[in-house]
């Protein structure tokens, strides 16, 4: 009689044995890249097995200053042998001096952090009806653009121009209306008396690395101004360095001020905090016991944002010249490949329009050392680090040549 030896026990690498584990614990709702982070320095992160990879999403715009910077490294440890939490039932030392800061950045008064993007989106979708309800029950209409993105919650969703995020979780939060982008007109026939707020990505990120003109913008002031709503820019990830300026509508001249900016993704180099700043009409809306957050503006998260912000006033002018030196590269590389068919962004916000989904070229990279992502099916974004040099922009334009180059693009 035959015997049947046991078999081998199977041996799962360590990506292997962490992507199960995901498998068998996580909601499954990441579609991951077959790639395990270990750790960071610079512009680069490696994986467990020490290989190199310029990192050009740094986090989908996180980690501003790139990885292990020594003066946020230093910040966060002094400060974790100090004090992490308060809660806002106390005062700390380091939440009214960022509100400082951000009221002379941006030109507007007042602050409230909370921990996300989605979170600040939020707090200024009740600051747009807390403001129409104190005018008229009837003034509660919010105003979106087509092809945008607010964040994940509810309510974000709710004001979301893409119906791909929506139809999930349908019916959401009513009184939205959306237009097209740059579309004056039909800005002024959504826009009256009952509107409560406009809302609008200066650039849209999500659905491609978009800007909105100048024009827009102003007729959307005009048009707040006339029917007493909020005006809020979305800055969530143009903003803050991003485009070469501390926000993106400080891109225009003279600035255009809105009545709301959302700030988060690069504010604390990886640390959650988001923040609403807003004049004096906006946060008027928000009385005592009306909203609040545990963890929003907690004494760490605010004390490496101000450090942040003094690293980043020195980096603005290089932000500037690095980003258009990466988009001089982008454009060569468009001569050579017909396929492209635009490159576009402030700053280092950088979108590359292609004929063609640009997924397998995201995952190309990952195996030539590059990380970007693709957006919008289409367009490969790139929200590099404040750091980035054009050495390690000459690395990647050569890494995307030969992406490009082997790129099979459908017939």
């Amino acid at each position: 009689m035959a015997t049947t030896l046991p078999s081998e026990p199977q041996v799962l690498s360590p990506f292997e044995t962490v992507a199960e584990l995901e498998r068998t614990y996580l909601v499954q709702n990441y579609s991951r890249y077959p790639l395990l982070l270990h750790r960071g320095k610079g512009c680069y992160v490696y994986d467990l097995e020490g290989n190199r990879y310029l990192d050009l999403i740094s986090g989908i715009g996180v980690n501003s200053l790139g990885y292990a910077h020594p003066r946020i490294t230093k910040v966060i440890r002094q400060q974790a042998g100090l004090l992490l939490h308060t809660s806002n039932l106390y005062y700390h030392e380091y939440q009214g001096r960022l509100a400082e800061r951000l009221a002379k950045i941006s030109g507007l008064n007042r602050s409230f952090f909370c921990n996300s993007g989605a979170e600040a989106m939020e707090g200024a979708l009740k600051m747009i009806r807390a403001h129409g309800n104190a005018i008229s029950p009837e003034k509660n209409g919010i105003v979106s653009l087509e092809n945008s993105f607010h964040g994940r919650t509810l309510g974000a969703l709710s004001i979301t121009g893409q119906p791909k995020y929506r139809k999930d979780f349908e019916p959401l939060v009513p009184g939205a209306r959306f237009v097209p982008r740059n579309d004056i007109a039909a800005l002024e026939s959504a826009v009256n008396g009952n509107t409560a707020g406009i809302v609008l990505e200066f650039i849209q990120g999500e659905g491609g690395v978009l800007p909105i003109s100048e024009e827009f913008a102003r007729a959307a002031r005009a048009l707040a101004d006339r029917h007493n709503c909020l005006l809020v820019f979305d800055e969530i990830q143009c903003g803050v360095g991003r485009p070469g300026a501390y926000f993106a509508y400080q891109l225009l001249d003279p600035v255009l001020l809105p009545d709301i900016v959302l700030a988060a993704k690069p504010m604390a180099c990886g640390i959650p905090l988001g923040v609403i700043v807003g004049n004096e009409k906006a946060a008027a809306a928000i009385k005592p016991g009306m909203h609040g957050s545990t963890y929003g503006g907690g004494p760490l998260a605010c004390r490496v944002a101000l450090e942040f912000f003094d690293i980043l006033d020195d980096l603005l002018p290089s932000i500037n010249a690095v980003g258009q030196y990466f988009r001089m590269r982008l454009t060569d590389l468009m001569r050579t490949f017909s396929f492209i068919r635009e490159v576009r962004g402030p700053g280092l916000m950088i979108g590359v329009e292609i004929a063609f989904p640009g997924k397998q070229l995201v995952l190309d990279g990952i195996k030539e050392g590059l990380l970007f992502n693709c957006t919008h099916d289409t367009v490969l974004r790139f929200l590099p680090p404040y750091i980035l040099t054009e050495r390690d922009v000459d690395r990647a334009i050569a890494i995307l040549a030969r992406l490009f180059k082997n790129a099979r693009p459908p017939e």
